[in-house]
């Protein structure tokens, strides 16, 4: 099925529809006659839809300048707001297409898991270090850097990762806290700091 002047992605079974034109209220037409159009198909090809779990969301270009657009949208009897902010394969966009919010959300699930990793080892038992630098590079380094391919963190969300990430460094070398982030990160052998779009740690 084409989708003129839009874009349909999905993964497993979850899909987003995204459509452009001169006013809010045109794409919310443009969305409300593709949605018609697929879940009038669906049924053909053994596909149904939960609709209440829609998320909508407004963009518009920097150069208008315009407060993001509050007009909801009406589908399958189900009337849904603008969100603040959508989540995509793990990613988290906002109107105004800003990173922070993506890698503060993408922090606290890394802060949140490494409590438990740390169980693995106190200090001077469990796991040798060896094995505490494949967990890290393994395990929390893709869930805090997950989406630097696309989005780079601003200066404030970049030094609180880092923070964290150098908390990580001395779990990892069982080394104090005043010992430097440069001699953390060869003992670890992780990057010093965590690399960011089009850039690689040192």
């Amino acid at each position: 099925m084409s989708i003129p002047r839009g874009l349909m992605s999905s993964y497993v079974d979850d899909f987003s529809i995204m459509v452009a034109s001169p006013s809010h209220k045109g794409n919310i037409r443009n969305l409300q006659r593709l949605f018609s159009c697929i879940a009038t198909k669906g049924p053909d090809i053994g596909v149904s839809f939960s609709v209440p779990k829609t998320e909508l969301i407004h963009w518009c270009t920097p150069s208008e300048g315009t407060p993001p657009s509050t007009a909801p949208i009406e589908l399958a009897g189900h009337l849904f707001h603008p969100s603040g902010v959508v989540r995509w394969l793990g990613y988290c966009f906002t109107p105004t297409l800003t990173s922070p919010h993506h890698f503060r959300d993408r922090l606290s699930l890394a802060q949140a898991l490494f409590p438990f990793v740390k169980r693995l080892s106190s200090p001077g038992a469990g796991v040798r270090p060896f094995l505490c630098h494949r967990i890290v590079n393994g395990l929390l380094l893709p869930i805090l850097t997950y989406g630097a391919d696309l989005l780079t963190p601003n200066y404030a969300t970049l030094r609180s990762m880092n923070s964290f990430w150098h908390r990580v460094q001395r779990w990892t070398t069982n080394s104090f806290f005043t010992t430097p982030t440069s001699i953390l990160s060869r003992e670890a052998c992780l990057p010093r700091s965590l690399p960011t779009a089009g850039t690689e740690g040192t």
